[in-house]
């Protein structure tokens, strides 16, 4: 196992009606800004419960956050922080939101010239206006780590410091209820993706992440499909399962002390900068063209994860190798999610263009080794054909 040094301190609030709990956790005197996305938090009736917990504090409220937040409407946000002396952001919605807030945060405080910069160039983050959650699409696990994905100008780029970790997170599975079908898809793919961008790499001997990562797998296997079902869509305890599984595999807690991979991740944010895919959906359909391509350098692992969450024990190690690939572009289907990028109607005249993004944004040494340059990624990009 790698050293590693693990601290979340991120209070989770879990179950239902948690979301009157928010007014206990933000300070009495405090001047809040509630921000949320579309407007789809007024007609389930979560705007009304987070309302009602913020009565008795002063607070105002900014909409427009977009999935993939852009920069320009995040910037939109300072002019109300500035005139009403906002010291504290209530991030109301899915994981797009929480990101979008946690840019504010930042930008908020930020003492150089363009706050661009602190996703651009990785400027520092010195201090950041405090930050709470109330999570309606369980997904990115943004609600308990330091992590943001911005979107400028067709340019999908990360940044992350802990000064961003939301303080609290309310986690209400039943305000999942109102998800569409593509939400819940593209939410349980999300978080299946963030755990295998942490196990799937080489043995480090991690045996307390491992089965961690295969317990959380397994969890949206089974639960995930019965969110889609009708006979069991309306069911609290499938939600629960699934709202949990998603914050637990992105809060830092299955990461610590192994390699991390990443290289679907960077290769997904291209194919959403570029053709507005669904964040979720680049991935579903990169992840099985890395383990294809990878699979010399992840042997080890991919055999591991063919035993042990789909429980494939017979056949050569090649074949079990074969097969728990196949299981994973199967899970996806039963997800709603593409696994092909003819299945998105992107042809092979992209790649050089996608290439091209991954060399602008320096995403030439990708993966858990770094030696996943530009020429393997057009491989990975091909076998997704």
């Amino acid at each position: 196992m790698l050293n590693f040094s693990f601290q979340n301190n991120t209070k989770i609030l879990f179950g239902e009606n948690q979301i009157s709990a928010i007014s206990q956790e933000i300070p009495a005197d405090a001047k809040v800004l509630m921000v949320y996305g579309g407007g789809s938090i007024k007609s389930n009736g979560v705007y009304d419960q987070v309302k009602l917990a913020l009565k008795d504090h002063t607070w105002f409220e900014f909409s427009g956050v977009e999935p993939n937040p852009q920069y320009d409407t995040l910037m939109k946000a300072q002019a109300v922080i500035e005139a009403e002396n906002i010291d504290y952001i209530l991030a109301v919605g899915g994981g797009s939101v929480v990101d979008g807030v946690k840019f504010i945060a930042a930008a908020a405080k930020f003492d150089g010239q363009d706050p661009w910069d602190i996703v651009a160039k990785g400027a520092k983050v010195e201090q950041a206006l405090p930050i709470g959650a109330v999570l309606t699409l369980p997904a990115t696990g943004s609600e308990s780590n330091g992590g943001s994905v911005i979107t400028r100008d067709g340019n999908k780029l990360p940044f992350g410091s802990p000064l961003v970790r939301p303080l609290f997170a309310v986690l209400d599975p039943s305000v999942t209820l109102s998800l569409s079908d593509r939400q819940i898809g593209n939410g349980v793919v999300d978080a299946y993706i963030h755990i295998m961008e942490q196990y799937l790499t080489f043995d480090v001997n991690g045996k307390v992440q491992d089965r961690f990562s295969e317990g959380l797998l397994q969890t949206l296997i089974e639960e995930g499909p019965k969110a889609l079902a009708a006979e069991t869509k309306e069911d609290l305890a499938v939600r629960a399962n699934i709202m949990w599984s998603a914050t637990m595999a992105l809060n830092g807690l299955i990461g610590a002390g192994v390699p991390q991979d990443w290289s679907t991740h960077m290769i997904g944010h291209e194919l959403t900068a570029s053709h507005g895919i669904d964040h979720a959906r680049t991935l579903s359909i990169v992840l099985p063209a890395v383990m294809k391509v990878r699979r010399e350098q992840k042997h080890a692992k991919l055999v591991q994860y063919a035993e042990r969450v789909f429980g494939i024990t017979t056949g050569s190690d090649e074949q079990k190798i074969d097969q728990a690939i196949i299981a994973t572009e199967n899970f996806f289907k039963l997800m709603q999610v593409p696994t092909r990028l003819s299945d998105i109607d992107v042809g092979a005249e992209q790649v050089d263009i996608l290439v091209s993004a991954l060399e602008k944004h320096g995403m030439t040494k990708l993966g858990e080794h770094g030696d996943i340059d530009l020429a393997v990624s057009r491989e990975i990009l091909t076998t997704a054909l």
